[in-house]
């Protein structure tokens, strides 16, 4: 395999290349379904690019619950063909595709009702790990259990006592989904793929109806090139109908936006060994352990706004934390909260409210010849939705292609990460960092933490902190920018890192010194870095007001009080 290094160079070279030929496929939008369809299309042997308008995975794939899990509630609704079907691509995750980026983690779901709610919740958890070992992917968590309401408490103190009867533990697993989208379309890239980001499809080719190609805008260098491919497919989540709306034609589904938003709080504000799994009247709420902090989601609600910046207003906030509190002993309040972020699921919708079934799952179609669609389903399944993308494909392709090989590709830092993990102590002798950062390297970047290792051990300086969010290294940042693709402060602070929703200033004051670390990197002036610092400030800012208005109409409209990109 080639460099999966993706620099500004990497980039401009990539989008010159796509520009030079013909293209077996092309695939539009590089959340976590885009990425997985140009890792399938590139390791069955297809001349492939990847294009994005913004940053890798800044719509949905970087807002999700951070979850990798069967879809423990689809149970409950009989649709056991999908978590059948998630829990095998759980297990792939887990234990052979990324098992630096995907970890297991426990859930308490406290049991309100005696006797028939042990029974009935107990029976659905049973058959949860039933269907995850018979996928044959399941061994690597460990069983459901049973639990008094006094074991449950010595595990999770912070619940009230009356909250709980009793309680069931299970396992499920988790991911950051931006990393993990980075890492995908950098293993893409390692095998072929040629991939930019700020690279946005403002119109399709036409020859007679069939679609041969996509006009595409660099946001970030300015021009527009003509890009032909033999096939291309529209994965671009909540956009895909008006993605669709560039060809003329009327899809044949329409995707729905449905806002959820998640709120970051402190590991001490809820004294607790374990996630939570809570049921609400509509749905179910998640606390999850998350590093130092937990993550408390989701709300399920309509969504008609802004697309690209959907905003969490008051009243959603006061939802999760009104929903959280009912069963804590120590009530969380506003000034317990660190980060809030919203994000769109793309649910299927029919022709009409009445016909139409909201689903998770997916959909492939094949509206105009040249051009598929994927949209739907849900994180975890990403790499079924990608291989049905690519099967569609390649029908239109004149030529034999081999089937889908994801099942046995390990992304990039896969390979070799459980033998440096047991080396870490050695690895932080030889380094002179202490382990526990050698250890949350390793989970990020698995073996390529050692690229990390090697700029530490070039410039000493970036072995240190990051000012204001120490959780995070130097060396990151400037990696992110050399490596990753970052191509702005926002890029880096809110998906490279987490460092927007794990600090209460949510990431202002650490903002100055990454865009100065950034700045070699990315040939900034001081000018730019003043841009970028001013920009990324504003966000903030306006995410901020956006939280104290009442609605989402409000919400919305201050969100977009800040500009989306930053000047050149």
């Amino acid at each position: 395999m080639r460099t999966a290094k993706l620099g500004p160079a990497e980039r401009a070279e990539s989008l010159a290349g796509m520009a030079e030929r013909e293209l077996d496929v092309l695939v539009v939008g590089a959340g976590v379904v885009g990425a997985g369809t140009a890792l399938d299309a590139v390791t069955r042997g297809l001349s492939t690019g990847l294009v994005e308008a913004r940053d890798w995975a800044s719509g949905t794939s970087s807002r999700s619950s951070k979850l990798i899990h069967g879809g423990l509630r689809y149970l409950e609704m009989l649709d056991f063909a999908l978590v059948r079907e998630a829990l095998k691509e759980r297990g792939l995750l887990l234990e052979r595709l990324a098992p630096h980026l995907v970890k297991p983690v426990p859930f308490l779901y406290p049991l309100q009702h005696k006797g028939w709610e042990r029974l009935y919740a107990g029976s659905g958890v049973a058959l949860y790990d039933a269907m995850s070992m018979t996928s044959g992917h399941g061994r690597g968590l460990p069983a459901h259990r049973h639990l008094t309401r006094s074991h449950a408490l010595r595990i999770a103190p912070a619940l009230k006592k009356d909250a709980l009867v009793g309680a069931l533990q299970y396992y499920d697993a988790q991911v950051d989904d931006a990393r993990y989208v980075a890492t995908l379309v950098r293993t893409a890239t390692a095998y072929g793929a040629k991939v930019a980001n700020r690279a946005r499809v403002t119109g399709f080719l036409r020859e007679g109806e069939r679609v041969v190609g996509a006009r595409v805008q660099d946001v970030e260098g300015g021009g527009e090139y003509e890009i032909h491919a033999k096939q291309i497919v529209n994965a671009t989540g909540v956009w895909t109908d008006d993605t669709q709306a560039m060809v003329g034609e009327r899809g044949q589904f329409h995707v729905r936006a449905s806002k959820g938003i998640h709120l970051v709080v402190p590991k001490d504000r809820i004294n607790a060994a374990t996630g939570l799994i809570l049921r609400t009247e509509k749905s179910v709420l998640f606390v999850i352990p998350w590093g130092r902090h937990w993550i408390i989601g989701t709300t399920d609600t309509d969504w008609n706004l802004d697309k690209a910046h959907p905003a969490a207003s008051s009243a959603d906030i006061d939802y999760l934390l009104e929903h959280v509190n009912s069963v804590l002993s120590v009530p969380l309040t506003r000034d317990d909260v660190e980060g809030v972020y919203a994000g769109l699921r793309p649910l299927l919708a029919g022709e009409s409210d009445a016909t139409s079934k909201l689903s998770r799952e997916h959909t492939v179609a094949h509206p105009v010849p040249g051009l598929v669609v994927v949209a739907g389903g849900k994180y975890t399944t990403y790499r079924v939705m990608a291989k049905d993308a690519v099967d569609e494909a390649v029908h239109g392709l004149d030529q034999r292609v081999a089937e889908c090989v994801t099942e046995d590709i390990p992304l990039l830092g896969a390979e070799g990460y459980r033998a440096l993990w047991n080396a870490r102590a050695r690895i932080a002798q030889r380094t002179g960092l202490h382990v526990v950062r050698v250890e949350h390297l390793l989970n990020r970047f698995g073996v390529l933490a050692e690229e990390v290792l090697e700029l530490i051990a070039a410039h000493p300086a970036l072995g240190e902190p990051l000012p204001a969010a120490e959780d995070y290294l130097k060396a990151e940042i400037v990696y992110a920018a050399s490596h990753e693709g970052a191509l702005h402060l926002d890029d880096v602070l809110t998906r490279r890192t987490r460092i927007s929703i794990e600090t209460f200033d949510r990431g202002t004051r650490s903002a100055r010194e990454a865009a100065e670390l950034m700045a070699p990197v990315l040939g900034w002036d001081k000018d730019q870095i003043e841009r970028e610092v001013e920009h990324y400030e504003k966000r903030v800012e306006a995410e901020r007001e956006s939280q104290r208005q009442p609605d989402d109409q409000t919400a919305d409209a201050a969100r977009l009080g800040a500009p989306d990109i930053v000047p050149r």
